[in-house]
């Protein structure tokens, strides 16, 4: 049996349709997993045909050990894949030592640790002013890097889905933030750096052999008064010549400096009154519904081409058809147990709605959103012009309604 081994994934998103692509690429999948969850909730992986539980899926000799008991039951191993954090670079290391596909490991390692990323891209123009905080150090002396003006942005190094990045405007909520931070993971340092004031993008990219392949640049809508929470996707992102001609050269610039081969990785980054700066990059492809907001906008499955990469195979990259796409997410703003959804037939019946996806169930408790993972529903629309597409997409959402037994 031909065998693709996935270390993690979460529910929904970009790491499931991953599970789901596996196997209609005719491949024997294994999942696994540090979540007990997912192990009594067996049933609802339908497409994953062996599912083990791991409790540290970075013990090497642990997922070494159900390889090797896999290649001895008759299974031929052709990759070991992680479309989550902090799981790629491993899953990449696996693959070189099983000898099987050779990817970019030690710049995949440095883009799963933002300290690390900001070490080796420092001297590059997309750099915002930022300094690496210890708990044991003065923070007087750290903030005057800063000039000691605000706001500034506090992040965990090894924090994703904006979980643990914090804004801050003055000195008393910074002092607040590190706290909060420093209770989280009292050993842990923190990356302090300029707030940037501009519109904010992300960029998916691939790499093959050298060669540097941007999939799609998409504007990002952020809610305000929240910790960076992505409300809005909108494909293809709205650049003139000169915009996307600088950000090629800006995104290529830190492929470069990170010596990146082979390879995936996603980028966010704002435009400053024409300088693009990275925000943060992530060793994979984006999470959540972007595999199909790319797959509307372009024709391209592109988990299934990341899969065929990290398989030794050639991706296909060509897009088929241009479309506009729009991806409205929900949040709540109070706290408290579901107690029903409705309005999801209905915001079906937009004309240019694509996909309506309700995470939650009832009973699960809801909050006001603190990271990406708060956000609790989404509606894909597809239109001739990106004003359309995101027309439908917010008036289909505003269908879907949250019930919710205060707490």
């Amino acid at each position: 049996m031909q065998t693709i081994v996935f270390i993690g994934s979460n529910k929904s998103g970009t790491s499931r349709e991953a599970l789901t692509t596996s196997t209609e690429m005719g491949y024997f999948t294994v999942l696994l997993t540090n979540r007990k969850r997912f192990i009594r909730q067996r049933r609802e992986f339908p497409e994953v045909h062996r599912m083990v539980y791991v409790e540290n899926l970075l013990d090497k000799g642990k997922v070494l050990s159900i390889i090797s008991d896999l290649v001895q039951e008759k299974s031929e191993i052709k990759a070991v894949i992680s479309f989550i954090d902090p799981f790629v670079a491993f899953a990449a290391s696996l693959s070189e030592e099983l000898g099987l596909v050779q990817l970019s490991i030690e710049a995949l390692a440095i883009m799963e640790e933002k300290t690390l990323v900001r070490e080796h891209l420092k001297n590059l123009p997309v750099s915002p002013k930022h300094a690496v905080y210890h708990f044991d150090e003065s923070i007087d002396e750290v903030i005057k890097k800063f000039n000691e003006s605000f706001p500034l942005v506090l992040k965990s190094p090894v924090s994703n889905g904006s979980k643990d990045v914090l804004p801050v405007k003055s000195m008393e909520g910074l002092k607040e933030g590190l706290h909060y931070l420093k209770k989280k993971n009292p050993n842990q340092k923190v990356l302090i750096e300029e707030y940037l004031d501009g519109p904010q993008y992300l960029i998916e990219v691939m790499v093959v052999k050298g060669e540097m392949s941007i999939i799609a640049v998409i504007e990002q809508e952020i809610l305000n008064g929240t910790r960076f929470i992505i409300t809005g996707y909108s494909y293809p992102a709205i650049l003139n010549l000169e915009a996307y001609v600088s950000l090629h050269t800006a995104v290529s610039s830190i492929i470069q400096q990170l010596n990146m081969v082979n390879g995936t990785c996603h980028l966010e980054m704002r435009n400053i009154n024409g300088i693009w700066k990275l925000i943060e990059m992530n060793p994979r492809m984006s999470g959540g519904a972007m595999n199909r907001i790319i797959e509307e906008g372009t024709g391209m499955n592109l988990v299934k081409e990341t899969i065929k990469l990290f398989l030794g195979m050639e991706p296909h990259l060509d897009k088929t058809i241009k479309k506009y796409v729009y991806a409205k997410y929900l949040t709540i703003q109070k706290k408290g147990k579901l107690m029903k959804v409705t309005g999801k037939n209905r915001a079906l019946k937009h004309e240019g709605v694509k996909v309506v996806f309700v995470k939650p169930r009832k009973g699960a408790i809801l909050r006001k959103p603190q990271s990406l993972g708060d956000r609790y529903a989404y509606v894909i629309a597809v239109a001739d012009s990106a004003e359309k597409a995101e027309e439908i997409a917010s008036k289909a959402a505003n269908e879907i309604k949250f019930y919710l037994d205060p707490l």
